[in-house]
């Protein structure tokens, strides 16, 4: 049983940062990622990054703009979000799948560890 906890999240202007955390009760061989539901939208993957080696997974609508890393505890990961948009206005949830080949975390669907979501709010 892994717990997860995020923080981070709150209320920006359009073109501000904001850095998530992910806290894991224990280190997993495995992924860490990050996803995010809008109201009346599908949850969507945001982005991965695997425990054993660092390899990191963005989707298309993040990437330049989004970092995902981890401490060296490997046991917490960030999503540093830079020049944020309205659209990217989401409840933020930590995710984690344990496996053993780092391209799985690109793979949204096998996630199936749950935090309990930070909201994330940009204005126009």
């Amino acid at each position: 049983q892994v717990r997860l906890v995020e923080s981070g999240g709150g209320s920006v202007q359009a073109g501000g940062s904001l850095r998530l955390s992910c806290a894991a009760s224990r280190y997993i061989l495995g992924c860490m990622g990050w996803f995010r539901q809008a109201p009346g939208k599908e949850r969507e993957g945001v982005a991965g990054i695997y425990t054993g080696g660092g390899a990191t997974y963005y989707a298309d609508s993040v990437k330049g703009r989004f970092t995902i890393s981890r401490d060296n505890a490997k046991t917490t990961v960030y999503l540093q979000m830079n020049s944020l948009k309205p659209e990217d206005t989401a409840m933020y949830y930590c995710a984690t799948i344990r496996v053993d080949y780092r391209y799985q975390c690109g793979d949204w669907y096998r996630y199936d560890s749950w935090g309990q979501g930070t909201q994330v709010t940009v204005s126009s």
